[in-house]
């Protein structure tokens, strides 16, 4: 059983869990399958807007897949929640990437 079926698995039993979700999503980017990581990276972000991890890897996402305005967007929304939530490290990967597109 690799990695993918094993998360999907706990997932079977516990599906909300965030945690989960999102190293699956990662597992699916390692993979190549950029339409199933993104649209989880989604589903998290929906679910719970300030698991705010999610924010950086969907945006480098957006941004490999030439999206860069979508990547924009959601960096700045990442750095929002991050903001909010205290976690200065987030803001700061999040802003960091966000510049870099924007110059």
């Amino acid at each position: 059983m690799n990695r993918i079926e094993k998360l999907e698995a706990l997932l079977r039993e516990n599906g909300d869990d965030g945690f989960l979700n999102h190293a699956l999503a990662l597992e699916y980017v390692k993979a190549g399958d950029d339409g199933k990581a993104a649209a989880l990276f989604k589903s998290i972000l929906e679910k719970d807007p300030d698991y705010v991890g999610s924010y950086y890897h969907l945006g480098k996402l957006q941004e490999r897949c030439g999206d860069e305005p979508g990547a924009i967007a959601v960096y700045k929304k990442g750095m929002e929640i991050a903001q909010k939530l205290g976690e200065q490290h987030a803001y700061n990967e999040l802003r960091a990437a966000c510049e870099y597109l924007e110059f």
